[in-house]
Formats: structure tokens, C-alpha cells, sequence
């Protein structure tokens, strides 16, 4: 089933994920019955479409795509040889921004659309076969919205703050969270996440500084932009900061943060962790403003609030806050910036997020501690790892 991907791009062009699009190439094979067939997939710029257009249609300018099928003759396809599927690049990225989608979400439709000509399919011919076309079109595009991530598997960083909240209930010294560290690491688990709050309501700063001397994955600290928590960041460096909104009396953190409303200063902590090679992720919710504002503040990373996503009360709603934390991560690597995702999952629903291809790295914490109260803290990231790194 193999997929020719080539890529001839402008040297300005936006970034494309090839292996995405090869795999979703793949499993359109798959999902049309051509597992047999062999599909060449080419991305140009505009300039080469606009030549290709003119020497095959006869028509001036360039087009979003081209199909050229390995048949002659009306008919489906007979043989192994599919053809070729062209896009243009820099037109899908026009047509994206005027949609208000991503553009890898307009690759893949305009990379349905040109598998379907080659399956036979032609909406020139008939109002009725152009319905027919566009029916098979939506019901393909589902179908892999659905999919598992089928390439490098999403890590897992678990956040200790609730083993600390426990401690600080009764004031005393158990349970240690540096402890719980370590066996979510033997568990398997690829990065620790702790919040050094301004109130310190659960991890302390002795917290941070020995987490810092034992932890052997990755250390990421939660924080907001405050001058104290900033300089502490910038004496322990962990191996990366997460700066979050941060309020008084909230549970928890209820939201993403306003990047866009305070670009300015969020620049300004990013250039000084940057200047003691910290790398710098900031807690966004799935929005193409704050994602915008993120990247032009210099971020490193973004993880995507995934909040209103795990709280939704029907399937329904489910649906469409997911399609939001999808958009925003393939938004987000376009912009060039890597991608992680947390806050509210569980064992019902990180193992959809963690699919997205564009995901690296999930940050779970309360689901975890509670299921391992009632299992073990071992067990309890083992299982959630499993989750978040099966493949279809």
C-alpha cells in the first residue's frame, strides 16, 4: 500500500507535516478498498501548478488540485497504479484562511477530493454524481477525524501537585511528592509536572529544588509570570516552564492564558528564561488568536487547554470541543510551534487527544492520584501510559 509523498515546495511556504498527510494518504487507501494501490501525492507552489493547469486544462492561474489517473477511459480505476494527486500549497493556504480551518484540515479534504477523481469520480459530469461525490467526501473526512495516530507515540508527563495538596492538608511531611516522582517515572512515565503556585497551596519551593536534583526525564514547572516564581525558575531551571493564568481562589486553573491581551510581558519572560535556556510553553485554550500571540511572543511550545473538552455533557458537545483542541494543534505546528495538551483528561478521554497527530506530549495529574488511591500509584500511570501511546 505504499504512498508516494513529495514535497517541491517555495522556500517560503508554510510548514507541511509529510507524515501526517502520508498516513492519512495510507488509510484513505485503506478506507476506499485500494490497499493495493500505489497513490503519488505532490505539493507544489502556485508557479508549478499555474504550468501544470495551463499544459493539461488549458486554463491560466493556478488551482487548490490535479488529478491524473493511471486509467483510460471513463471508469474506476483497474490496476494497482492510482495516479497522482497534486495540491497546491500556497492556494490551500488561502482557501484554509478564508474557511477559518487549518491548513493541514484543507490538505486532507483537497487530498480526499483528488483520490476521488482518480477513484472515478467526476462532479463535472452531474448534479447527481457531483452530490454523490461530495456525499463520499464528508463521509471519508469523518472517518479520519476518528482515527488513532498511527506514527511516534505520545508522551506522558504526570503532574504531582495533588500529592502535595494531601501533604499540606495535615501539614506534615507525607505523602512526598519527590517520592511519587520517582515512581511515576519507573511507571513510565516521560516528564513530571509540578505548579509552584504564589500561594504555594500544595508544591513548596524545597519541592522544586530537590525535583529538580532527582528527577530523570524532563522537569516542567507550571507557573504564572510572577517576578518571585520567575526568579526561582531561573535559579532551579527546570528543563522547561509553563506559564499559566493564576488566580487567587480558583481550584484549580480554569483557563487558558490571555496571550494576546498581554503579549508584551509574556515576551518579556520568555526572552529571560530564554536567556538562562529555558524553554518556554504557555497554557492556551484552542484559539487561533492566542495561538498567534504565542508564537509572535517566542514560545517554544503551546499546550492546548483541553478543559472544555473533557467537561462536556453530551457527545454532541464532545464532538465539537474536540474538533476545536484538533484545529488549534494543527494550527499551532503550522505556526511552527510544538504542541502538547492537558488539563481535565482522564482514562475516557485523553486516548483521543493523544491520537492528534500534532500532539507530543500529554499533561495529566488528578486523574491520575485518583486512580491511584484506589489501585496504586504504579498501576495507575501505567494504565494512562498505555492509553496514551497505543496505535491503531
Amino acid at each position: 500500500m505504499p504512498v508516494l509523498l513529495t514535497a517541491d515546495l517555495p522556500a517560503d511556504s508554510v510548514p507541511v507535516n509529510t507524515h501526517l498527510l502520508r498516513r492519512r494518504a495510507e488509510r484513505l487507501l485503506e478506507l476506499t478498498g485500494q490497499q493495493a494501490g500505489e497513490l503519488s501525492v505532490i505539493l507544489l507552489g502556485d508557479g508549478r501548478m499555474a504550468e501544470l493547469n495551463r499544459a493539461y486544462r488549458q486554463k491560466k492561474g493556478s488551482t487548490n488540485v490535479l488529478a491524473f489517473a493511471m486509467r483510460e477511459g471513463e471508469g474506476p480505476v483497474t490496476g494497482p497504479l492510482l495516479g497522482d494527486v497534486v495540491i497546491s500549497v500556497e492556494t490551500a493556504v488561502r482557501e484554509a484562511r478564508r474557511e477559518g480551518i487549518s491548513l493541514h484540515r484543507r490538505l486532507t479534504v483537497l487530498l480526499i477530493h483528488g483520490l476521488l477523481h482518480l477513484l472515478g469520480f467526476d462532479h463535472e459530469r452531474s448534479e447527481a454524481e457531483a452530490e454523490a461525490m461530495e456525499a463520499r467526501e464528508r463521509e471519508l473526512l469523518t472517518l479520519l477525524h476518528c482515527e488513532r495516530r498511527r506514527g511516534t507515540m505520545t508522551k506522558l508527563a504526570i503532574n504531582v501537585d495533588h500529592v502535595a495538596t494531601l501533604r499540606q492538608a495535615r501539614g506534615i511531611v507525607e505523602p512526598d511528592p519527590v517520592q511519587a516522582a520517582a515512581i511515576c517515572e519507573l511507571a513510565g512515565a516521560e516528564g513530571i509536572v509540578v505548579h509552584l503556585r504564589e500561594d504555594r497551596r500544595h508544591i513548596q519551593d524545597r519541592d522544586v529544588r530537590l525535583l529538580r536534583q532527582t528527577v530523570k526525564t524532563k522537569l516542567n514547572l507550571e507557573m504564572a509570570a510572577a517576578e518571585e516564581i520567575i526568579a526561582i525558575a531561573i535559579e532551579v531551571r527546570p528543563d522547561m516552564v509553563t506559564l499559566v493564568p493564576e488566580k487567587r481562589q480558583e481550584l484549580t486553573t480554569e483557563g487558558g492564558l490571555n496571550v494576546a491581551g498581554q503579549q508584551k510581558k509574556i515576551a518579556q519572560v520568555i526572552g529571560r528564561m530564554r536567556g538562562a535556556s529555558i524553554p518556554v510553553s504557555l497554557f492556551v485554550d484552542p484559539d487561533s488568536r492566542q495561538i498567534k500571540a504565542a508564537r509572535e511572543a517566542g514560545a517554544t511550545f503551546v499546550e492546548i487547554h483541553t478543559g472544555r473538552y473533557c467537561d462536556a455533557r453530551t457527545e454532541e458537545e464532545r464532538d465539537t470541543e474536540f474538533a476545536l483542541v484538533a484545529q488549534a494543534a494543527e494550527e499551532a505546528y503550522e505556526a511552527g510551534l510544538r504542541v502538547n495538551a492537558g488539563h481535565g483528561l482522564n482514562y475516557l478521554t485523553a486516548a483521543r487527544v493523544a491520537a492528534l497527530e500534532t500532539i507530543e506530549e500529554l499533561s495529566i495529574g488528578h486523574a491520575v492520584m485518583a486512580r491511584a488511591i484506589l489501585v496504586g500509584l504504579d498501576k495507575a500511570v501505567r494504565e494512562m501510559a498505555a492509553l496514551a501511546r497505543q496505535k491503531q
